[in-house]
Protein backbone atom coordinates (compact mmCIF):
# COMPACT_ATOMS: atom_id res chain seq x y z
CA UNK A 1 0.00 0.00 0.00
CA UNK A 2 1.42 3.54 -0.89
CA UNK A 3 2.71 5.54 1.76
CA UNK A 4 1.87 9.87 1.32
CA UNK A 5 3.74 12.14 3.82
CA UNK A 6 3.55 15.64 3.63
CA UNK A 7 5.68 18.03 5.50
CA UNK A 8 5.09 21.31 6.34
CA UNK A 9 7.93 23.86 7.62
CA UNK A 10 7.62 27.29 9.01
CA UNK A 11 8.26 26.01 12.84
CA UNK A 12 10.39 29.07 13.70
CA UNK A 13 8.51 31.85 12.03
CA UNK A 14 10.41 31.63 8.71
CA UNK A 15 10.64 30.02 5.44
CA UNK A 16 7.33 28.00 5.02
CA UNK A 17 7.92 25.06 2.98
CA UNK A 18 6.29 21.96 2.28
CA UNK A 19 7.53 18.97 0.97
CA UNK A 20 4.94 15.63 -0.36
CA UNK A 21 7.17 11.80 -0.50
CA UNK A 22 5.14 9.15 -2.02
CA UNK A 23 6.66 6.11 -1.15
CA UNK A 24 9.53 7.19 -1.03
CA UNK A 25 9.87 9.30 -3.88
CA UNK A 26 9.84 13.35 -3.28
CA UNK A 27 7.29 14.74 -5.85
CA UNK A 28 7.50 18.29 -4.84
CA UNK A 29 9.01 20.61 -2.59
CA UNK A 30 8.71 24.30 -2.90
CA UNK A 31 8.93 27.42 -0.64
CA UNK A 32 5.78 30.02 0.53
CA UNK A 33 7.72 32.60 -0.20
CA UNK A 34 7.52 32.31 -4.33
CA UNK A 35 3.98 32.20 -4.07
CA UNK A 36 3.05 34.70 -1.84
CA UNK A 37 6.18 37.16 -3.05
CA UNK A 38 7.14 37.69 0.26
CA UNK A 39 10.91 36.92 1.12
CA UNK A 40 11.36 34.27 4.19
CA UNK A 41 7.44 34.77 4.36
CA UNK A 42 7.82 35.21 7.79
CA UNK A 43 4.93 34.95 9.89
CA UNK A 44 3.01 32.85 7.33
CA UNK A 45 2.09 28.96 7.40
CA UNK A 46 2.72 27.13 4.23
CA UNK A 47 -0.44 27.35 2.35
CA UNK A 48 0.22 27.77 -1.22
CA UNK A 49 3.51 25.04 -0.99
CA UNK A 50 1.34 22.58 0.58
CA UNK A 51 -1.37 23.18 -2.35
CA UNK A 52 1.07 23.14 -4.92
CA UNK A 53 2.27 19.61 -3.57
CA UNK A 54 -1.01 18.00 -3.78
CA UNK A 55 -2.15 19.34 -6.93
CA UNK A 56 1.55 18.25 -8.78
CA UNK A 57 0.73 14.86 -7.41
CA UNK A 58 -2.44 15.41 -8.48
CA UNK A 59 -4.31 14.09 -4.60
CA UNK A 60 -6.61 15.20 -2.19
CA UNK A 61 -5.80 15.76 1.53
CA UNK A 62 -7.91 12.98 2.59
CA UNK A 63 -5.23 10.42 -0.07
CA UNK A 64 -2.42 11.68 2.64
CA UNK A 65 -1.42 9.17 5.63
CA UNK A 66 1.09 11.51 7.80
CA UNK A 67 1.79 15.46 7.91
CA UNK A 68 4.90 15.84 9.47
CA UNK A 69 6.01 18.89 11.28
CA UNK A 70 9.96 19.92 12.12
CA UNK A 71 9.18 20.77 15.23
CA UNK A 72 8.31 18.67 19.03
CA UNK A 73 7.39 19.02 22.22
CA UNK A 74 10.44 19.10 24.64
CA UNK A 75 10.32 17.52 27.59
CA UNK A 76 10.92 19.83 31.50
CA UNK A 77 13.53 16.82 32.24
CA UNK A 78 15.31 17.38 29.08
CA UNK A 79 18.31 19.89 30.36
CA UNK A 80 17.70 21.68 27.36
CA UNK A 81 15.26 23.81 28.74
CA UNK A 82 17.03 23.94 32.20
CA UNK A 83 20.58 25.02 30.05
CA UNK A 84 18.22 27.53 28.17
CA UNK A 85 17.01 28.76 31.81
CA UNK A 86 20.63 28.87 33.18
CA UNK A 87 22.29 30.88 30.51
CA UNK A 88 19.89 33.59 30.01
CA UNK A 89 19.56 34.09 34.07
CA UNK A 90 19.79 38.05 33.35
CA UNK A 91 16.12 37.70 31.74
CA UNK A 92 14.72 35.70 34.39
CA UNK A 93 11.41 36.38 32.28
CA UNK A 94 12.08 34.33 29.89
CA UNK A 95 14.00 31.96 32.36
CA UNK A 96 11.18 30.91 33.88
CA UNK A 97 8.96 30.77 30.85
CA UNK A 98 11.70 27.96 29.23
CA UNK A 99 11.13 25.91 32.45
CA UNK A 100 7.58 26.33 32.90
CA UNK A 101 5.61 26.88 29.72
CA UNK A 102 8.73 25.74 27.59
CA UNK A 103 6.53 23.91 24.59
CA UNK A 104 4.74 27.46 24.43
CA UNK A 105 5.74 28.23 20.88
CA UNK A 106 5.70 24.21 19.61
CA UNK A 107 1.58 24.63 20.81
CA UNK A 108 1.28 27.94 19.07
CA UNK A 109 3.15 26.05 16.15
CA UNK A 110 0.94 23.15 16.22
CA UNK A 111 -2.58 25.38 16.36
CA UNK A 112 -1.12 27.38 13.24
CA UNK A 113 -0.36 24.09 11.48
CA UNK A 114 -3.91 22.68 12.32
CA UNK A 115 -5.64 26.10 10.56
CA UNK A 116 -3.50 25.33 7.69
CA UNK A 117 -4.68 21.99 6.96
CA UNK A 118 -8.19 22.88 7.74
CA UNK A 119 -7.82 25.81 4.92
CA UNK A 120 -6.16 22.88 2.86
CA UNK A 121 -9.23 20.84 3.28
CA UNK A 122 -7.83 18.34 5.59
CA UNK A 123 -10.00 16.11 8.38
CA UNK A 124 -8.27 16.82 11.50
CA UNK A 125 -9.98 13.75 12.98
CA UNK A 126 -8.32 11.49 10.46
CA UNK A 127 -4.87 13.21 9.98
CA UNK A 128 -2.10 11.78 11.60
CA UNK A 129 0.16 14.93 12.57
CA UNK A 130 3.92 13.49 13.43
CA UNK A 131 6.07 16.15 15.19
CA UNK A 132 10.11 15.48 14.73
CA UNK A 133 12.46 17.38 16.79
CA UNK A 134 13.76 20.35 14.93
CA UNK A 135 17.68 19.52 14.28
CA UNK A 136 16.55 15.54 13.69
CA UNK A 137 14.22 17.19 10.63
CA UNK A 138 17.88 18.97 9.56
CA UNK A 139 19.83 15.49 10.23
CA UNK A 140 17.43 13.52 8.03
CA UNK A 141 17.19 16.30 5.55
CA UNK A 142 21.10 15.59 4.89
CA UNK A 143 21.64 12.15 6.07
CA UNK A 144 18.40 10.55 4.26
CA UNK A 145 18.70 12.32 1.40
CA UNK A 146 22.56 11.77 0.49
CA UNK A 147 21.83 8.28 -1.33
CA UNK A 148 25.23 7.16 1.47
CA UNK A 149 24.84 3.56 2.25
CA UNK A 150 27.90 3.60 4.47
CA UNK A 151 28.27 4.74 8.31
CA UNK A 152 27.71 8.61 7.48
CA UNK A 153 28.54 11.36 10.35
CA UNK A 154 26.08 13.98 10.57
CA UNK A 155 26.73 17.37 11.49
CA UNK A 156 23.91 20.16 11.78
CA UNK A 157 24.75 23.78 12.54
CA UNK A 158 21.98 27.13 12.43
CA UNK A 159 20.70 29.60 14.81
CA UNK A 160 18.41 27.36 16.95
CA UNK A 161 15.06 25.01 16.77
CA UNK A 162 13.26 24.17 20.00
CA UNK A 163 16.39 24.55 22.17
CA UNK A 164 19.24 23.26 20.13
CA UNK A 165 21.76 24.71 18.18
CA UNK A 166 23.62 22.35 16.95
CA UNK A 167 23.58 18.53 16.36
CA UNK A 168 26.49 15.75 16.02
CA UNK A 169 25.32 12.35 15.13
CA UNK A 170 25.66 9.70 12.28
CA UNK A 171 23.42 7.29 10.41
CA UNK A 172 23.74 3.76 10.09
CA UNK A 173 21.08 1.50 7.96
CA UNK A 174 18.91 4.17 7.57
CA UNK A 175 18.45 5.02 11.49
CA UNK A 176 19.94 8.16 12.51
CA UNK A 177 21.64 8.10 16.12
CA UNK A 178 22.29 11.38 17.99
CA UNK A 179 25.71 11.42 19.78
CA UNK A 180 25.71 15.52 21.43
CA UNK A 181 23.36 18.62 21.22
CA UNK A 182 24.17 22.27 22.38
CA UNK A 183 21.20 24.19 23.35
CA UNK A 184 20.68 27.83 22.97
CA UNK A 185 22.28 30.95 23.97
CA UNK A 186 25.27 28.57 22.93
CA UNK A 187 24.54 28.94 18.65
CA UNK A 188 27.53 29.81 16.34
CA UNK A 189 24.55 30.29 13.96
CA UNK A 190 23.33 32.77 16.14
CA UNK A 191 26.57 33.98 17.03
CA UNK A 192 27.16 34.39 12.91
CA UNK A 193 23.47 36.22 12.54
CA UNK A 194 24.29 38.78 15.73
CA UNK A 195 27.58 39.71 13.87
CA UNK A 196 25.58 39.72 10.34
CA UNK A 197 23.02 42.32 12.00
CA UNK A 198 26.09 44.35 13.16
CA UNK A 199 27.52 44.63 9.49
CA UNK A 200 24.44 46.06 8.47
CA UNK A 201 22.42 43.19 7.06
CA UNK A 202 18.95 40.92 8.19
CA UNK A 203 19.68 38.06 10.05
CA UNK A 204 18.33 35.07 8.02
CA UNK A 205 19.30 36.68 4.89
CA UNK A 206 22.93 38.51 4.99
CA UNK A 207 24.81 35.92 6.42
CA UNK A 208 25.74 35.12 2.37
CA UNK A 209 27.09 38.98 1.94
CA UNK A 210 29.18 38.65 5.29
CA UNK A 211 30.53 35.52 4.06
CA UNK A 212 31.43 37.60 0.35
CA UNK A 213 32.46 40.22 1.93
CA UNK A 214 35.00 38.36 4.14
CA UNK A 215 38.15 37.93 1.29
CA UNK A 216 38.06 41.35 1.43
CA UNK A 217 39.19 41.32 4.79
CA UNK A 218 42.16 40.45 6.82
CA UNK A 219 41.25 38.07 9.93
CA UNK A 220 44.47 38.63 11.70
CA UNK A 221 43.66 42.31 12.40
CA UNK A 222 41.04 42.09 14.93
CA UNK A 223 40.95 38.86 17.50
CA UNK A 224 37.34 37.87 17.35
CA UNK A 225 38.20 34.53 19.94
CA UNK A 226 36.23 36.54 22.90
CA UNK A 227 33.06 36.04 21.37
CA UNK A 228 33.35 32.21 21.23
CA UNK A 229 35.15 29.29 22.76
CA UNK A 230 34.96 25.45 22.06
CA UNK A 231 36.74 24.10 25.29
CA UNK A 232 36.36 20.10 26.73
CA UNK A 233 33.53 19.34 24.28
CA UNK A 234 31.70 22.53 25.13
CA UNK A 235 30.66 25.37 23.24
CA UNK A 236 29.85 28.63 24.85
CA UNK A 237 29.03 31.90 23.35
CA UNK A 238 30.14 35.00 25.21
CA UNK A 239 26.64 36.61 25.74
CA UNK A 240 28.32 39.75 26.92
CA UNK A 241 28.34 40.72 23.15
CA UNK A 242 26.17 38.42 21.28
CA UNK A 243 22.86 36.12 21.16
CA UNK A 244 21.83 38.24 23.57
CA UNK A 245 17.86 39.16 24.91
CA UNK A 246 15.85 41.21 26.49
CA UNK A 247 17.32 44.62 27.97
CA UNK A 248 20.92 43.11 27.12
CA UNK A 249 20.05 44.22 23.60
CA UNK A 250 21.40 47.35 21.51
CA UNK A 251 18.61 49.56 20.49
CA UNK A 252 18.70 51.89 17.34
CA UNK A 253 15.50 53.28 16.02
CA UNK A 254 12.89 51.38 18.11
CA UNK A 255 14.68 47.90 16.95
CA UNK A 256 16.60 45.59 19.23
CA UNK A 257 19.75 43.81 17.95
CA UNK A 258 20.96 40.16 19.15
CA UNK A 259 24.29 42.26 19.53
CA UNK A 260 24.61 44.32 22.95
CA UNK A 261 26.05 47.43 23.10
CA UNK A 262 29.05 46.36 24.42
CA UNK A 263 29.77 44.98 21.18
CA UNK A 264 29.68 48.57 19.65
CA UNK A 265 32.27 49.70 22.45
CA UNK A 266 34.55 47.01 21.51
CA UNK A 267 33.91 47.57 17.64
CA UNK A 268 32.64 50.85 17.19
CA UNK A 269 29.34 51.95 15.47
CA UNK A 270 26.88 49.58 13.51
CA UNK A 271 27.81 49.53 9.18
CA UNK A 272 25.39 51.41 7.28
CA UNK A 273 24.88 51.53 3.66
CA UNK A 274 26.43 49.57 0.85
CA UNK A 275 29.85 50.40 1.28
CA UNK A 276 32.52 47.79 2.65
CA UNK A 277 35.51 49.37 3.71
CA UNK A 278 37.92 49.38 6.86
CA UNK A 279 37.19 48.06 9.76
CA UNK A 280 34.10 46.19 8.37
CA UNK A 281 36.02 44.01 5.76
CA UNK A 282 38.14 43.04 8.50
CA UNK A 283 35.05 41.92 11.18
CA UNK A 284 33.63 40.25 8.58
CA UNK A 285 36.70 38.01 7.31
CA UNK A 286 37.09 37.40 11.60
CA UNK A 287 34.02 36.19 12.13
CA UNK A 288 34.22 33.54 9.00
CA UNK A 289 37.56 32.54 10.24
CA UNK A 290 36.23 32.20 14.13
CA UNK A 291 33.19 30.36 12.15
CA UNK A 292 35.04 28.22 10.62
CA UNK A 293 37.61 27.00 13.22
CA UNK A 294 35.36 26.62 16.18
CA UNK A 295 33.13 24.46 13.04
CA UNK A 296 35.89 22.22 12.22
CA UNK A 297 36.85 21.65 15.76
CA UNK A 298 33.28 20.53 16.79
CA UNK A 299 33.83 18.03 14.10
CA UNK A 300 36.54 16.74 14.78
CA UNK A 301 35.75 16.21 18.57
CA UNK A 302 33.01 14.63 18.00
CA UNK A 303 32.47 13.18 14.37
CA UNK A 304 36.86 12.76 13.62
CA UNK A 305 36.37 9.11 14.21
CA UNK A 306 33.20 7.94 12.18
CA UNK A 307 34.63 10.62 9.22
CA UNK A 308 38.04 8.67 9.05
CA UNK A 309 36.11 5.43 9.31
CA UNK A 310 33.82 5.83 6.19
CA UNK A 311 35.10 9.35 5.00
CA UNK A 312 31.12 10.28 4.31
CA UNK A 313 29.30 13.45 5.99
CA UNK A 314 25.56 14.59 5.89
CA UNK A 315 25.24 18.56 6.81
CA UNK A 316 22.10 20.49 7.02
CA UNK A 317 21.05 23.04 9.42
CA UNK A 318 21.47 27.16 7.98
CA UNK A 319 24.94 27.08 8.71
CA UNK A 320 25.72 24.38 5.50
CA UNK A 321 25.13 27.25 3.37
CA UNK A 322 28.18 28.51 4.42
CA UNK A 323 29.90 27.33 1.16
CA UNK A 324 33.79 28.41 2.42
CA UNK A 325 33.49 26.18 5.62
CA UNK A 326 32.31 23.30 3.15
CA UNK A 327 35.19 23.96 1.03
CA UNK A 328 37.84 23.40 4.15
CA UNK A 329 35.85 20.43 5.12
CA UNK A 330 36.13 18.55 1.83
CA UNK A 331 39.78 19.44 1.61
CA UNK A 332 40.37 17.30 3.82
CA UNK A 333 42.45 14.16 3.26
CA UNK A 334 39.89 11.85 5.30
CA UNK A 335 36.86 13.10 4.13
CA UNK A 336 35.32 10.96 0.86
CA UNK A 337 32.01 13.22 -0.13
CA UNK A 338 30.11 15.72 1.84
CA UNK A 339 26.80 15.97 0.88
CA UNK A 340 25.24 19.16 2.02
CA UNK A 341 21.21 19.53 1.70
CA UNK A 342 20.60 21.89 -1.04
CA UNK A 343 17.76 23.75 1.33
CA UNK A 344 19.65 23.56 4.27
CA UNK A 345 18.00 26.57 6.02
CA UNK A 346 14.32 25.98 7.67
CA UNK A 347 12.82 25.83 4.54
CA UNK A 348 14.52 22.11 4.04
CA UNK A 349 13.06 21.22 7.24
CA UNK A 350 9.57 19.99 5.39
CA UNK A 351 11.36 17.46 3.23
CA UNK A 352 13.69 16.20 6.74
CA UNK A 353 10.25 15.38 8.79
CA UNK A 354 8.64 14.07 6.02
CA UNK A 355 11.66 11.98 4.95
CA UNK A 356 12.46 10.98 7.95
CA UNK A 357 8.59 9.95 8.87
CA UNK A 358 8.64 8.24 5.76
CA UNK A 359 11.32 6.59 6.84
CA UNK A 360 10.14 5.25 9.94
CA UNK A 361 7.12 4.00 8.88
CA UNK A 362 9.24 1.40 6.37
CA UNK A 363 9.66 3.54 2.69
CA UNK A 364 13.16 4.86 2.56
CA UNK A 365 13.40 8.07 0.76
CA UNK A 366 15.12 7.90 -2.82
CA UNK A 367 18.70 10.41 -2.99
CA UNK A 368 18.23 13.89 -3.18
CA UNK A 369 19.79 13.77 -6.98
CA UNK A 370 17.63 17.35 -8.16
CA UNK A 371 16.18 20.02 -6.71
CA UNK A 372 13.83 20.81 -9.51
CA UNK A 373 10.63 20.18 -7.82
CA UNK A 374 8.23 23.37 -8.13
CA UNK A 375 5.96 24.72 -10.65
CA UNK A 376 6.86 24.55 -14.35
CA UNK A 377 4.49 26.72 -16.97
CA UNK A 378 3.40 25.65 -20.39
CA UNK A 379 3.97 28.00 -23.65
CA UNK A 380 0.13 28.50 -23.67
CA UNK A 381 0.41 30.17 -20.09
CA UNK A 382 3.62 32.25 -20.84
CA UNK A 383 1.79 33.48 -23.66
CA UNK A 384 -1.56 33.99 -21.96
CA UNK A 385 0.55 35.91 -18.99
CA UNK A 386 2.55 37.86 -21.60
CA UNK A 387 -1.67 38.67 -23.28
CA UNK A 388 -2.53 39.96 -19.96
CA UNK A 389 0.95 41.79 -18.49
CA UNK A 390 0.74 45.72 -18.51
CA UNK A 391 3.94 46.11 -20.66
CA UNK A 392 2.41 44.60 -23.67
CA UNK A 393 5.56 42.71 -24.53
CA UNK A 394 7.01 42.30 -26.94
CA UNK A 395 7.57 38.39 -27.83
CA UNK A 396 7.85 35.59 -29.93
CA UNK A 397 8.03 31.84 -30.01
CA UNK A 398 11.43 30.71 -31.54
CA UNK A 399 13.39 27.90 -32.46
CA UNK A 400 16.76 25.95 -31.36
CA UNK A 401 16.10 27.99 -28.20
CA UNK A 402 19.83 26.88 -26.81
CA UNK A 403 21.91 28.04 -29.94
CA UNK A 404 20.00 31.17 -29.89
CA UNK A 405 20.19 32.29 -26.22
CA UNK A 406 24.10 31.10 -26.57
CA UNK A 407 24.65 33.47 -29.13
CA UNK A 408 22.88 36.05 -27.32
CA UNK A 409 25.05 35.81 -24.15
CA UNK A 410 28.39 35.33 -26.06
CA UNK A 411 27.60 38.87 -27.78
CA UNK A 412 27.65 40.27 -24.04
CA UNK A 413 24.11 40.26 -22.90
CA UNK A 414 22.88 39.30 -19.78
CA UNK A 415 19.58 37.28 -20.47
CA UNK A 416 16.84 35.98 -17.87
CA UNK A 417 16.52 32.29 -17.91
CA UNK A 418 12.54 30.71 -16.94
CA UNK A 419 12.42 26.80 -17.85
CA UNK A 420 11.07 23.89 -16.57
CA UNK A 421 10.66 23.21 -12.57
CA UNK A 422 11.31 25.24 -10.39
CA UNK A 423 14.22 25.10 -8.18
CA UNK A 424 13.92 24.46 -4.29
CA UNK A 425 15.99 26.21 -1.83
CA UNK A 426 17.77 29.67 -2.10
CA UNK A 427 20.27 28.53 -5.04
CA UNK A 428 19.37 28.88 -8.65
CA UNK A 429 20.37 26.16 -11.05
CA UNK A 430 19.37 27.00 -14.20
CA UNK A 431 15.27 27.04 -13.56
CA UNK A 432 15.19 30.63 -12.75
CA UNK A 433 18.39 32.23 -13.32
CA UNK A 434 19.76 35.76 -15.04
CA UNK A 435 22.76 34.07 -17.31
CA UNK A 436 25.91 36.27 -18.52
CA UNK A 437 28.95 34.82 -20.52
CA UNK A 438 31.74 34.52 -17.62
CA UNK A 439 34.00 35.37 -20.15
CA UNK A 440 32.42 39.19 -21.47
CA UNK A 441 34.30 42.01 -19.21
CA UNK A 442 32.37 43.58 -16.93
CA UNK A 443 29.17 41.41 -17.54
CA UNK A 444 29.02 40.60 -13.40
CA UNK A 445 29.31 44.94 -12.80
CA UNK A 446 26.06 45.25 -15.59
CA UNK A 447 23.90 42.43 -14.10
CA UNK A 448 24.84 44.02 -10.73
CA UNK A 449 24.30 47.47 -11.07
CA UNK A 450 21.68 47.18 -13.48
CA UNK A 451 19.52 44.55 -12.91
CA UNK A 452 20.08 42.96 -9.20
CA UNK A 453 20.83 45.94 -7.64
CA UNK A 454 23.07 44.40 -5.05
CA UNK A 455 26.44 45.14 -3.15
CA UNK A 456 29.20 45.24 -5.50
CA UNK A 457 31.61 42.98 -3.72
CA UNK A 458 28.96 39.82 -3.85
CA UNK A 459 30.41 37.18 -6.24
CA UNK A 460 28.57 35.60 -9.39
CA UNK A 461 28.70 32.02 -9.58
CA UNK A 462 29.42 29.80 -12.68
CA UNK A 463 27.02 27.10 -13.69
CA UNK A 464 29.19 24.72 -15.57
CA UNK A 465 29.36 20.97 -17.65
CA UNK A 466 29.73 17.97 -15.61
CA UNK A 467 32.67 17.31 -17.63
CA UNK A 468 34.42 20.81 -17.09
CA UNK A 469 34.38 20.73 -12.96
CA UNK A 470 37.34 18.15 -12.96
CA UNK A 471 39.53 21.02 -15.36
CA UNK A 472 38.25 24.26 -13.82
CA UNK A 473 39.01 23.21 -10.21
CA UNK A 474 41.65 22.10 -7.98
CA UNK A 475 39.34 19.16 -6.31
CA UNK A 476 37.39 16.64 -8.18
CA UNK A 477 34.20 16.39 -6.03
CA UNK A 478 30.16 16.37 -6.95
CA UNK A 479 28.75 19.95 -7.05
CA UNK A 480 24.94 19.77 -7.93
CA UNK A 481 23.58 22.21 -5.87
CA UNK A 482 26.69 24.98 -5.70
CA UNK A 483 26.89 24.48 -1.80
CA UNK A 484 30.64 24.40 -2.11
CA UNK A 485 33.41 26.98 -3.07
CA UNK A 486 36.13 25.24 -4.75
CA UNK A 487 40.17 26.75 -5.80
CA UNK A 488 39.97 27.44 -9.11
CA UNK A 489 42.72 26.24 -11.73
CA UNK A 490 45.04 29.68 -13.01
CA UNK A 491 44.10 28.93 -16.53
CA UNK A 492 40.18 28.95 -15.67
CA UNK A 493 40.50 32.18 -13.76
CA UNK A 494 41.84 34.03 -16.86
CA UNK A 495 38.97 31.79 -19.04
CA UNK A 496 36.06 33.20 -17.02
CA UNK A 497 37.25 35.84 -14.92
CA UNK A 498 33.38 36.92 -14.09
CA UNK A 499 32.52 33.91 -12.13
CA UNK A 500 35.87 33.92 -10.03
CA UNK A 501 35.59 35.63 -6.42
CA UNK A 502 38.65 37.86 -5.18
CA UNK A 503 39.82 35.06 -3.43
CA UNK A 504 40.07 32.55 -6.30
CA UNK A 505 37.23 30.37 -5.74
CA UNK A 506 34.00 30.21 -7.58
CA UNK A 507 30.68 28.80 -5.57
CA UNK A 508 29.88 26.43 -8.47
CA UNK A 509 27.17 24.17 -10.08
CA UNK A 510 28.28 21.04 -12.06
CA UNK A 511 25.32 19.96 -13.73
CA UNK A 512 24.58 16.17 -15.41
CA UNK A 513 22.48 16.49 -18.40
CA UNK A 514 19.71 14.22 -17.48
CA UNK A 515 18.38 16.17 -14.69
CA UNK A 516 18.35 19.62 -16.98
CA UNK A 517 18.58 18.57 -20.52
CA UNK A 518 17.65 22.26 -22.27
CA UNK A 519 20.33 23.88 -19.43
CA UNK A 520 23.13 22.07 -20.63
CA UNK A 521 22.77 22.01 -24.29
CA UNK A 522 22.62 25.49 -24.04
CA UNK A 523 25.83 25.57 -22.25
CA UNK A 524 26.95 23.17 -24.94
CA UNK A 525 25.99 25.75 -27.34
CA UNK A 526 28.36 28.21 -25.03
CA UNK A 527 31.24 26.29 -25.53
CA UNK A 528 31.14 26.10 -29.12
CA UNK A 529 31.32 29.74 -29.47
CA UNK A 530 33.54 30.66 -26.55
CA UNK A 531 35.51 27.38 -25.90
CA UNK A 532 34.16 27.48 -22.30
CA UNK A 533 31.21 25.15 -21.13
CA UNK A 534 30.44 27.48 -18.41
CA UNK A 535 27.89 30.34 -17.87
CA UNK A 536 27.84 33.02 -14.73
CA UNK A 537 24.26 32.11 -13.01
CA UNK A 538 22.50 34.31 -10.37
CA UNK A 539 19.10 34.06 -9.24
CA UNK A 540 16.55 35.61 -11.00
CA UNK A 541 15.46 38.09 -8.91
CA UNK A 542 16.05 41.83 -7.46
CA UNK A 543 17.30 42.27 -4.38
CA UNK A 544 15.09 41.53 -1.57
CA UNK A 545 12.74 39.97 -3.66
CA UNK A 546 12.26 36.09 -3.71
CA UNK A 547 13.14 33.94 -6.68
CA UNK A 548 10.71 34.07 -9.32
CA UNK A 549 8.30 31.49 -9.81
CA UNK A 550 5.26 32.52 -12.53
CA UNK A 551 5.88 34.05 -15.71
CA UNK A 552 3.96 36.77 -14.51
CA UNK A 553 6.68 37.08 -11.91
CA UNK A 554 9.57 36.72 -14.68
CA UNK A 555 7.95 40.08 -16.47
CA UNK A 556 7.76 42.09 -13.90
CA UNK A 557 11.44 41.76 -12.67
CA UNK A 558 12.07 42.13 -16.48
CA UNK A 559 10.20 45.44 -16.73
CA UNK A 560 11.96 46.42 -13.56
CA UNK A 561 15.18 46.35 -13.88
CA UNK A 562 17.66 47.05 -17.20
CA UNK A 563 17.98 43.30 -18.82
CA UNK A 564 16.76 43.38 -22.71
CA UNK A 565 15.94 39.53 -23.39
CA UNK A 566 13.71 36.69 -21.12
CA UNK A 567 13.55 33.63 -22.13
CA UNK A 568 10.43 31.28 -20.88
CA UNK A 569 9.84 27.66 -22.22
CA UNK A 570 10.66 28.79 -25.77
CA UNK A 571 8.41 32.56 -25.67
CA UNK A 572 11.43 34.88 -25.95
CA UNK A 573 10.73 38.90 -24.91
CA UNK A 574 12.48 41.87 -26.00
CA UNK A 575 12.38 45.09 -24.73
CA UNK A 576 10.12 47.03 -26.97
CA UNK A 577 11.30 49.03 -30.19
CA UNK A 578 14.54 46.36 -30.71
CA UNK A 579 15.37 45.36 -33.81
CA UNK A 580 14.32 41.35 -33.48
CA UNK A 581 16.92 40.46 -36.56
CA UNK A 582 19.72 41.91 -35.55
CA UNK A 583 19.75 40.41 -32.05
CA UNK A 584 18.69 36.59 -32.57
Amino acid sequence: MALTVLGLSGAVNHDPSAALYIDGKLVAAVEEERFVRDKHAKGRMPYESAKFCLDQAGITPADVDVVAIPFAPISIFDKARWHYAKRYWYAPDRALDAILNGNRRYRRYYKHIQWCLVQLGFDLKKTKIQPVEHHLAHASSAYHCSGFQEKTAILGIDGKGEYATTFFGYGENGKIHKIKEFYDPDSLGGLYGALTEYLGFDMLDGEFKVMGMAPYGDATKYDFSRLAKFENGELTINTDYANVIGFRRYKEKGKGYYFSPKLIEWLGPKREGDIADDPYVHYAASIQALFEKISLEMMDYYLGDIIKETGKIAFAGGCALNVKLNQKIIERPEVKELFVQPASSDAGTAVGAAAYVSTQMGKPVEKMEHVYLGPSYSNEEVIAACAAHPNKPVWKKIDNVCERIAKILADGNPVSWMQGRMEFGPRALGARSILGCPSVAGVADKINEQIKFRERWRPFCPSMLDTVAPQMFKIDHPAPFMTFTFEVNEEWKTRVPEVVHEDGTSRAQALKREFNPRYYDMMKELEKLTGNGVVLNTSLNRRGEPMVCSPTDALNMFYGSDLRYLIMEDILVVKEGMDWYDNI
